[in-house]
């Protein structure tokens, strides 16, 4: 199955996102805040990532280095 991590600090986007991916067949994993969502992704191994840029703790483009190394 296909796997999807969405990063979002709105829980209605979230929600949303993961109905649509639910729908498509992903198995879906959300996270609200920045600082979850390196330790998530190495746990889960997804295939997809949706991320937020403007989140609490961490931003977007810090994830997304450390997601990249």
């Amino acid at each position: 199955m296909r796997k999807v991590l969405i990063v979002d600090d709105d829980p209605n986007i979230s929600e949303l996102l993961r109905l649509y991916f639910e729908k498509d067949g992903f198995s879906v994993t959300s996270c609200l805040d920045g600082e979850k969502a390196v330790s998530i992704y190495e746990e889960t191994s997804p295939d997809i990532v949706i991320l937020d840029l403007m989140l609490p703790g961490r931003d977007g483009y810090d994830i997304l280095r450390d997601i990249r190394k």
